[in-house]
This record gives C-alpha cells, sequence and structure tokens, in this order.
C-alpha cells in the first residue's frame, strides 16, 4: 500500500488513539507513508508512541465542522501529497472530509465508527450538521467500518446488513503484552496483599459514569473494611480528589492519572467494575478480561456484544448502585475466576482482526 492518512482529533490516550497505535506498531511496513491529522489541532500523551514509527508524520491543524477555508486548504493538502487511502475515526463528522478526498480523486475512502451513539448535546444546528454529515459519509465513503454491531443499529439500522460497504471489525488486543504481568502495585500503593481490590481505568468523562463509581466504593468501604478501589486515566485524578477527600476516603480510595503500567495496575485487582453509560467497543474492559480478572460492568448493547454470554449476569444497569454492590460482593465472597482470558484472548486476537482492518487498504 502507498501513501495512507488517518484523522483523528488528538493523540490523547483514549480507545481510538490506541487502537490505531496499536494498528500502525503492527502493521507500518505495510505502507509507504503514514500521516496522522489530528483535526482537532493538538496532539497529545501518546504522540512520543506515534513519532517512533518510522514511516509515520504527524500534522496538528484544526478543522472547523463550519467554515469552507478549512475544506479549500484540505482539497490543496490532498492533491499535494497524493494520498492512495483515506481513513477518518470521526464517524458521521467524516463526511466533508471523505467528499473533498472524493474531489480529488482519492480512490479509498474508509470510514470507522468508534462508538456507538451521538456524543454531543443534541441542539438544533449540531443535529443539522450531523444529519447532513451522515449523508455525505453514506455517499463518498468506500468502506463503513464500525468495532461493534450496536453502532451500526444505531447509525445505520436499515441499512448496514445489506450493504456490503458494511464491516464490524473487533478490537484487537495481544495478549502478550497483559497475561504475561506477574507483579502488582499492592506495594507501591500501600494495599494489604489480604484486601479486595476494586478498579476501573478510563479517562474521566460523564460517559464512564464515575460519579457511580464513588457511589458504590462509598458504600462498600463503609460495610468492608478490606475494600479497596484504585481508579486511573485522564483527568480522574483532577476531577475526583476533591471529592473523595471530602468523603475522608483518600486513603481507600486512590486515584491515578494516566499511567504507562496498565498491565500490572489490572494485576492489582480483585474485580474490574466498568459502569459506562455508552460505549463503542471498551479496549479497557478487554484487558481486563484479558488479564482474568472478574467483572462487574453495563448492560448496555456494546458490551453485551463484548463479553461471552455466561459473564451476563456479571451486567446490570450503569447507574444501578445496589446491583453493582452485589455483584461486587458475590465475587468477593466466591473468590473464583469467571474464566474469561482464553475466550477474550481468541476473540480479539491482533493478528487477525488488525489483518481484518489492513484488508481494507
Amino acid at each position: 500500500m502507498g501513501n495512507v492518512i488517518f484523522f483523528v482529533t488528538s493523540l490523547q490516550s483514549g480507545g481510538i488513539e490506541n487502537y490505531l497505535l496499536r494498528f500502525l506498531e503492527e502493521k507500518h511496513q505495510q505502507f509507504c507513508q503514514i500521516t496522522i491529522y489530528c483535526k482537532g489541532g493538538l496532539g497529545g500523551q501518546l504522540e512520543n508512541r506515534y513519532k517512533s514509527i518510522p514511516n509515520v508524520k504527524i500534522i496538528k491543524n484544526k478543522i472547523s465542522f463550519y467554515n469552507p477555508l478549512d475544506y479549500t486548504a484540505l482539497k490543496k493538502f490532498f492533491k499535494k501529497n497524493k494520498f492512495d487511502a483515506v481513513c477518518d475515526f470521526t464517524g458521521n463528522f467524516a463526511g466533508f472530509i471523505l467528499f473533498v478526498s472524493k474531489l480529488v480523486g482519492i480512490k479509498k475512502r474508509i470510514v470507522f465508527y468508534r462508538g456507538s451513539s451521538d456524543h454531543f448535546k443534541a441542539i438544533f444546528v449540531k443535529k443539522m450538521y450531523n444529519n447532513l454529515a451522515k449523508i455525505f459519509v453514506s455517499k463518498y465513503a468506500t468502506d463503513i467500518l464500525s468495532n461493534s454491531k450496536a453502532a451500526f443499529r444505531f447509525f445505520y439500522p436499515s441499512v448496514w446488513e445489506r450493504d456490503p460497504r458494511f464491516e464490524v471489525i473487533y478490537n484487537g488486543i495481544d495478549a502478550s503484552k497483559f497475561n504475561v504481568e506477574k507483579e502488582n502495585l499492592r506495594k507501591e500503593f500501600k494495599i494489604p496483599d489480604d484486601a479486595f481490590v476494586v478498579g476501573h481505568t478510563g479517562r474521566f468523562n460523564s460517559a464512564k459514569n464515575h460519579s457511580t463509581i464513588v457511589k458504590v466504593a462509598a458504600e462498600l468501604i463503609k460495610e468492608y473494611k478490606d475494600f479497596y478501589f484504585i481508579l486511573c486515566g485522564n483527568e480522574v485524578k483532577n476531577k475526583l480528589e476533591s471529592v473523595i477527600k471530602e468523603k475522608a476516603l483518600s486513603d481507600k480510595i486512590l486515584l491515578f492519572e494516566n499511567r504507562s503500567d496498565i498491565p500490572r495496575f489490572l494485576n492489582t485487582m480483585d474485580c474490574y467494575y466498568f459502569p459506562s453509560i455508552t460505549e463503542g467497543q471498551p479496549n479497557a474492559l478487554i484487558e481486563a478480561m484479558v488479564m482474568d480478572i472478574p467483572i462487574v460492568a453495563s448492560d448496555i448493547e456494546p458490551i453485551k456484544e463484548t463479553v461471552p454470554e455466561e459473564a451476563h449476569s456479571f451486567l446490570i444497569n450503569p447507574l444501578d448502585v445496589e446491583g453493582a454492590k452485589s455483584k461486587i460482593i458475590e465475587i468477593y465472597h466466591s473468590k473464583n475466576k469467571q474464566n474469561l482470558q482464553e475466550w477474550t484472548i481468541k476473540k480479539y486476537d491482533s493478528k487477525k482482526l488488525f489483518q481484518q482492518f489492513y484488508n481494507h487498504f
């Protein structure tokens, strides 16, 4: 494959950015030149890892939703660089970039939906823009991908199963980077070896539902003296520290920003609690299952699709505090594994799934 360009919003550590990074670390040699275009105008925590890939070039340039001059400049940029393929990871908002790609003759125009619903406040102007952009996606995309059936059911309920351009490609995980971890962080965090540790990994935003995590944690810590909670992700400590201090729980609910030692962080847990209100397909939950950690998670459609049916009894309404407590306590008393590791490693094998994505180029 020749020259390819990928559009993302930034290079902060999130699901899209980590997925693309892992894909390129495995497949970069299959491309001549790779351009990562950050259309939010920002880089981020993963920028240096992207730069370490030999044939990757990063451009940070904000593209406005509404300014036609930005798309005129993009057209000139496309013509100058002669790309063979464009792939935009921003769902409906890829529409106008795919249109410009078509105008300059780029033959392969891929859109990848990474969320299973709209993630913006539905005011009139944004709804109109979103609907128009989606029409452009439908008209100008050669390949329409998603990491969940739930996304296609939301965005294209009457079309996706009949149109050959649509394909679901699940997230790929290289299990060897996770399930070989034998060490944990209990000593560093000053957590007793016999304590029961519940954890979560993910950036702070409303979709990740940290408010419910804190409610569940506060009640369980009050009832069980050996319970600890550990949470990490972008803005987690910054946004939650004052709340935890007010509750006088700083010694039992430990907060961290984004970490580079996620396998070891996960290995510190006895239970992984993931009450997201909305998701695409959660890398974080898959990573926990690869580490063979018992899970309690939301009963939303993308998560039902992500975990095996035998674990569905541990999926609860994301706002159900009592339900979450009950399932976590069940894991606490049973001390049994849910035995999700083998199924997860096979289901989300990165070599197979990254090849499936590469085939679209």
